[in-house]
Parts: C-alpha cells; sequence; structure tokens
C-alpha cells in the first residue's frame, strides 16, 4: 500500500507540527560545541614542546595537547625557522583542560614544577629564545592568575633564583606544530632525545604528582 503524506511517524507529520526532527549528526555537532565551551586552554612554553606535550597529556582533566608556536612575527612559522630564531616565536604547547576536574593554578602549578623557570631563553642544553619560559594568557584572569602564582613561588623562593618566565598576551597569535610534532614522546621512545630527556622528566613528573595522573583518575 503506497504511504499517505501526513501517515503518523512521517516527516510531513513532524514539520505540520511545527517539529521539524533534528538530525543526529546536528545533535551531536550542538553537544560537542557545549562540551568545547566548558573547557578552557592554556597555552605555555617551557622549553622543548615535545617534553611539555608529554607531561600534559598524562594530566588527570586536560582533554588534548598540541604543540605549536607562539609570541612571533611571522605567520604559519616552520619548525626550522622557528629553531634558527628568525621568527621570534616560543615553542609552546596548548592545553585544552576541563575546569570541573583541573584548574588553571593547577596547571601552572605542574608547567612550572617541570621545567626550570630561571633559566633565561634557555632549558638545559636547549638554548635559544625558542625556548624561553613563557605563559601566553587568553583572558585578564589567567593573567592574574599566573602572575599571582609566579609571585607567590618567588615569596617561597622554591627556585632559589628569580623567575624569569614572561606573561603575555597570546592575542591570536598561535599556529600549531607540524604533524610528526605531535605525541611526539608517545610514538618515538627510543628516539635519543626522548629516552634521555623526556623519559626522566616524566618519571618525576609522576611520582611528584602521581594523584594527578590520568591512570589514577579513571580518565
Amino acid at each position: 500500500m503506497p504511504l499517505r503524506a501526513g501517515r503518523p511517524g512521517s516527516g510531513d507529520t513532524d514539520r505540520r507540527a511545527g517539529h521539524a526532527r533534528v538530525p543526529a549528526a546536528t545533535f551531536n555537532e550542538v553537544l560537542n560545541f557545549m562540551v568545547n565551551e566548558m573547557l578552557e586552554t592554556a597555552t605555555l612554553g617551557g622549553g622543548c614542546f615535545w617534553c611539555t606535550e608529554a607531561v600534559f597529556l598524562d594530566v588527570d582533566g586536560v582533554t588534548a595537547v598540541q604543540s605549536g608556536y607562539a609570541g612571533g612575527h611571522t605567520r604559519n612559522p616552520g619548525y626550522r625557522d622557528v629553531c634558527d630564531g628568525d621568527t621570534g616565536h616560543a615553542e609552546v604547547v596548548n592545553v585544552t583542560f576541563d575546569p570541573a576536574r583541573i584548574g588553571y593554578r593547577e596547571v601552572l602549578e605542574i608547567f612550572f614544577a617541570t621545567h626550570d623557570p630561571t633559566q633565561l631563553n634557555r632549558q638545559g642544553n636547549d638554548v635559544g629564545t625558542q625556548y624561553r619560559s613563557v605563559v601566553f594568557t587568553h583572558s585578564d584572569a589567567q593573567r592574574d592568575t599566573a602572575l599571582d602564582v609566579i609571585a607567590e613561588l618567588e615569596r617561597e623562593q622554591v627556585f632559589g633564583q628569580p623567575i624569569v618566565t614572561q606573561v603575555v598576551p597570546l592575542d591570536g597569535n598561535y599556529w600549531p606544530a607540524e604533524d610528526y610534532h605531535q605525541n611526539y614522546y608517545a610514538r618515538n621512545p627510543e628516539q635519543g632525545y626522548c629516552s634521555v630527556v623526556i623519559g626522566p622528566k616524566l618519571a618525576k613528573f609522576r611520582q611528584k604528582f602521581a594523584h594527578r595522573l590520568k591512570s589514577q583518575r579513571g580518565a
């Protein structure tokens, strides 16, 4: 029997009643948008981005980490240009996190505990302005929190030397790094730099912040 217009359950009935069905894909897009609206981003430079990325990928409440370049004077820089020091960019990571699970202050506490913020334009044997210690802020609230954390660390003389970390607005000046830099340590654990530098750093981080690891919280 041919279908009749207006048969119960048909699209025509839904439209006549003013209740057009929302495709599942659209619903999922709306849901994802709402979830993303609740997330925050921290943009941090603490030396080689392979190291900082590996640390934050382990942190509970962090939903994504992307290595990139920020703070320079050219558009869409490449790794070689940044390493040559010609673009003014710093190697950074964009850390996307759920503030209901970890606050921005906690993100910064991990950041300062996993690099040396007293070294100017270097981290260990990695030397150059691209390795500077820097917090790129996304809001006045982030700026105030970053300055407060630094002031607290200075008062407590945690490092014994003055902190040289820059706190500057991002102002949209961020560019993702090349694909081969993303999730670098997990994909190249036996590579020389990874095994000698990143591996030991991760081990210390995991011991000190065991309560903040994803594996400890079922994330």
